[in-house]
């Protein structure tokens, strides 16, 4: 073959490659599609890292033909959280999971430790790895307790989940790579080896801005997708128009789980926290989720405003600060419930097909076919 010859063939071959790709269907978020969910706007990232310093990190691993797994984390600020925690809530939707550090932030309100996804064997990995990473910090020499908040789902349907691969490192790279700015989604993360009403699941963000009439507080949401039912969006059946959805044929079951984390700069205590997670869940219901019988659905809410930080350490006997009336919480439930929906429905969007252990091969949503039917009901 001449160089000539060979040049052309080259040029040939990037042209039909290159056509190729534009051919597929594109991924990306919802809202690239022109798919709005909801009456809210959202933040300028819409993503969790809308709320005044939250930051978030992943470590991916993917490797070899089984290995398809990972860790995410969230941080609700940058500073040293066990000496400066943060007011927080859990809510339990379906307690079929493993979410390790619950009874401590249900008693006491607050969150001391980064919040860390991974997978449902490595919990005891990430809970060590926090504990590690907490008592190194500066300042926290003295401490002999650490809660640690680690929620899980279970990705033993594409990853070796039995090899319990992540590691500590993975943990702690997770942490220091945390970040403000954009969030990677789809298949990164905790999210790598997820499954989402059957298609490739993920992770997912997505955030709502309030106005000043309502308060003007942000709310973000960030999901580990890994869950089952009848998948609607923008209140289109697609699941049951594509005859894809749990209860039918191969999708017979609807297990697996969802782990949820709602962050505000709403001034809001552990109380207010809990309802607004609570409607969390109604935005995953939004989604067709169902919150199956072996589905952990856990929400993890906590709020960024400075002034309702616990020191660890106080002489002060008395608690004093302003905290939001219960009566100003309604476009705060909104903000939740529509950031959650979208939230879900970005990790299925952005999420790619996979194949993983026992060569199964999941199959990323079909956004042409998701396109052509929302369409087709007049959105």
């Amino acid at each position: 073959m001449t160089a000539n010859t060979y040049s052309w063939s080259l040029a040939i071959g990037l042209i039909y490659l290159a056509v190729s790709l534009c051919a597929q269907s594109p991924r990306g978020r919802l809202r690239d599609f022109g798919i709005e969910i909801g009456v809210l706007p959202p933040g300028p990232l819409n993503a969790i890292t809308d709320v005044d310093g939250v930051q978030v990190g992943h470590t991916t691993l993917i490797e070899g033909d089984s290995i398809r797994t990972g860790v995410t984390a969230i941080l609700p600020h940058p500073g040293n959280i066990f000496q400066e925690k943060v007011p927080a809530a859990i809510y339990v939707g379906n307690g079929f999971g493993k979410l390790a550090g619950f009874t401590q932030v249900e008693e006491l309100g607050t969150i001391e430790t980064p919040i860390v996804l991974t997978n449902t064997l490595s919990v005891p990995v990430a809970v060590k790895a926090l504990i590690d990473y907490t008592l190194a910090l500066p300042g926290n020499e003295s401490v002999r307790s650490v809660n640690a908040v680690v929620g899980e789902t279970n990705d033993g349907r594409l990853n070796d989940i039995r090899g319990q691969h992540v590691q500590p490192q993975h943990v702690l790279q997770a942490i220091v790579q945390a970040k403000n700015g954009p969030v990677a989604e789809g298949n990164v993360g905790a999210g790598t080896g997820t499954v989402c009403f059957g298609w490739k699941g993920g992770i997912g963000t997505a955030s709502r801005q309030l106005s000043p009439a309502l308060g003007g507080y942000t709310v973000g949401v960030l999901v580990q997708t890994n869950f089952g039912g009848v998948l609607q969006i923008d209140g289109v059946p697609i699941g049951k128009a594509l005859n894809h959805y749990a209860m039918r044929e191969h999708l017979k079951q609807a297990d697996g789980s969802c782990m949820i984390v709602v962050a505000t700069d709403a001034p809001l205590d552990a109380r207010n926290l809990k309802r607004l997670a609570k409607r969390a869940m109604m935005g995953l219901a939004r989604t067709g989720g169902i919150a199956a019988n072996g589905s952990g659905d856990y929400v993890i809410a906590f709020s960024t405003a400075p002034h309702l930080r616990i020191p660890y350490h106080s002489e002060q006997p008395y608690y004093t600060a302003k905290i939001l009336r219960n009566d100003r919480m309604s476009p705060l439930f909104l903000a939740t419930i529509e950031a959650t929906e979208e939230a879900i429905l970005n990790s299925l969007f952005a999420a790619q097909p996979m194949s993983g252990y026992k060569k199964r091969t999941i199959e990323a949503l079909p956004i042409d076919k998701v396109l052509q039917l929302w369409r087709s009901h007049g959105r």
